[in-house]
């Protein structure tokens, strides 16, 4: 979850329609209570202590094939615990409020963490089997099958401390960085603002920023800013804790630079990145300044205050949508892309595998939780029936899509780094966008849809590269001791004010903005991958639209979600014509954007 789909996609008020579905995590299991989640557990503990009698300190001696089946009991064990923990986020999410799930979340997660140390041994004996060795027994067919798996692995080796060390971060993670991201769910969960009279969580506040009355929504502002500020030395704390805590495991583990495992862990190359980030960042003025421009001048205000940046255009400019609509428009859009992957899609809608009714307590934004390959995605997301409400609808759906297709190749090699895994989502909005403004006849309507397109991918784009810095600068500047909230504040405007530009006015009280985006806590430089995805999709739909044969190239499409984890972006993208480390690859990207604002400016 992030403060991007928070923003966009909030929690609130009731949505137009028939009653809108929750999940069934029956899949999973019945309840808290479920007799078979102890029967998990206990099985897990009893594999593990056999994995470990039978294989630790033994992996250098094993042939490929007796390594393959190694591999097969460690994958069955991690699925198991998977399972467990799956079901234990996805009943914290839809209701973290409520103590007993907290309570079930964090006992879930000290057991499970615990089991966890009995196998560890094995990844971190794997790595340290010598090259020549590994290569040799790679020529079994069977132990080749996990070659990507064991090539991901090995990119830490480097990085890697004594098996004792290793056990130590693994279980003070439950206590650490964990136990913090709990309490900022926790108190996130439980604000309450009062918004022109209405009693409403933080999520409803943030929903009212789009409202069509200016008035509206500046009251939101002020009461967010007035919740946050209430928090805020929390939130320093939360913050600062988390980025020391990083810190300590960096140190121990030679990272160079505090973004350095994300990028590892996203198989990413630092070059790419910081490709990437330098493009946007040149970029800033030739987007985000001029749209924004293009907007005060279109409200017709001398200049922007923050809580205008999702004003819609006009009052009509955002007719409600139903449930039942934005199912078929989502699906629709999908299904004329790809009729396979529609059908994909479909059991998301039919077996209950979506949580889209907001409620007091449920976690803010939305999100697509894999689970494990033997069950299924599960989808959360609060429906306020706007038209953004169904792009989400499409973006996580389009995570899902591509969590069911990968989960064939397994627990261990379905996972993708989250450079990729945001680029089936995104393609989907990109589906749906498309469909519904093709479909629109009136030239004015179509501006307008034009113009939230832009938003939103400037919000994807240049908002997310904001964040980006504002984390480069946090934790660079964390290291040499804990920042005050007011410094927070400090470098949290300067980067607002670089990237959104002078067409905004910001009030002292936007200082404290910064304190709900939600990945500054769970996921430390995950933001990035956002702008990744959305440029990457730029360039891809672009090669979609210039195919002379959308069937291959959808089937080439779905062969690559397929993939997972066993390849990289450069063999993903390779049979597309694409190639993310060229520099010039992701000005291709942007430059879809800067088109889109010269159309809006010609209109």
């Amino acid at each position: 979850m992030d403060e991007y789909h928070i923003a966009r996609h909030p929690d609130g008020a009731a949505a137009a329609g028939a009653a809108l579905p929750s999940w069934d995590l029956g899949d999973l299991y019945a309840s808290p209570q479920d007799p078979r989640i102890e029967a998990d557990l206990a099985a897990v503990r009893e594999g593990a202590e056999r994995f470990a009698a039978a294989y630790q300190g033994k992996l250098a001696e094993l042939s490929g094939a007796e390594l393959a089946a190694a591999i097969q009991d460690y994958e069955r064990l991690q699925e198991i615990a998977g399972k467990i923990m799956s079901y234990a986020v996805l009943l914290f999410s839809a209701e973290s409020s409520n103590p007993a799930h907290g309570q079930f979340y964090q006992t879930m997660s000290e057991r499970v963490t615990a089991l966890g140390t009995l196998t560890l041994f094995f990844t971190l004996e794997l790595n340290r089997v010598p090259e020549a060795a590994l290569a040799e027994k790679l020529k079994d067919p069977a132990l080749a099958h996990y070659a990507p798996w064991l090539r991901d692995l090995r990119v830490f080796l480097p990085h890697q401390r004594e098996d004792v060390i290793e056990r130590l971060f693994m279980e003070r993670e439950v206590t650490g960085h964990s136990a913090w991201t709990r309490l900022f769910d926790e108190t996130i969960a439980g604000l309450r603002l009062e918004v022109r009279g209405e009693d409403l969580t933080l999520s409803a506040a943030l929903n009212k920023l789009s409202d069509a009355d200016r008035a509206v929504r500046e009251a939101a502002a002020k009461a967010i800013a007035q919740a946050m500020e209430a928090n805020e030395k929390l939130f320093a704390l939360i913050l600062n804790t988390i980025a020391k805590d990083k810190a300590i495991d960096d140190d121990w583990h030679a990272y160079r630079h505090p973004w350095s495992f994300r990028n590892l862990a996203n198989m990413v190359e630092d070059e790419v990145v910081d490709a990437l980030v330098t493009a946007v960042k040149s970029s800033y003025a030739r987007l985000a300044h001029r749209y924004y421009a293009l907007k005060a001048k279109w409200l017709g205000l001398p200049r922007l205050e923050h809580w205008d940046r999702n004003a819609p255009l006009s009052a009509g400019d955002d007719e409600p949508v139903t449930w039942e609509e934005a199912r078929e428009i989502v699906l629709s859009a999908y299904r004329n892309f790809s009729p396979e992957l529609a059908e994909t899609l479909r059991p998301f809608f039919e077996r209950h595998w979506i949580d889209a009714a907001p409620r007091p307590g449920k976690a803010g934004g939305a999100f697509s939780h894999s689970t494990v390959p033997s069950a299924h995605p599960y989808v959360l997301m609060n429906f306020h029936g706007k038209t953004r409400d169904v792009m989400t609808l499409a973006h996580e759906l389009g995570h899902g899509a591509h969590q069911s297709l990968a989960s064939r190749q397994g627990y261990l090699l379905a996972g993708t780094p989250l450079t990729l895994a945001e680029t089936a989502s995104v393609f989907g909005e990109m589906l749906t966008f498309r469909s519904l403004l093709d479909a629109e006849r009136d030239p004015a309507r179509r501006r307008v849809m034009l113009a939230q397109k832009v938003e939103d991918m400037l919000n994807t784009v240049v908002r997310q590269i904001a964040f980006h810095e504002f984390e480069v600068m946090f934790h660079t500047e964390r290291r040499e001791g804990e920042l005050l909230p007011a410094r927070i504040a400090e470098l949290w405007l300067d980067v607002q004010s670089r990237s959104l530009g002078p067409a905004f006015h910001f009030t002292p009280d936007y200082r404290v903005f910064w304190a709900y985006v939600s990945h500054f806590y769970h996921s430390p430089f995950y933001v990035y991958a956002y702008a990744f995805g959305d440029c990457l999709v730029n360039a891809l739909y672009a090669v979609y639209q210039e195919s002379p044969d959308k069937a291959a190239f959808a089937v080439k499409y779905r062969e690559m979600l397929a993939a997972g984890g066993i390849r990289r972006h450069k063999e993903l993208l390779a049979p597309f014509g694409l190639d993310a480390s060229d520099p010039e690859f992701w000005q291709k990207g942007l430059n879809v954007i800067s088109a889109f604002i010269d159309e809006l400016e010609m209109s």
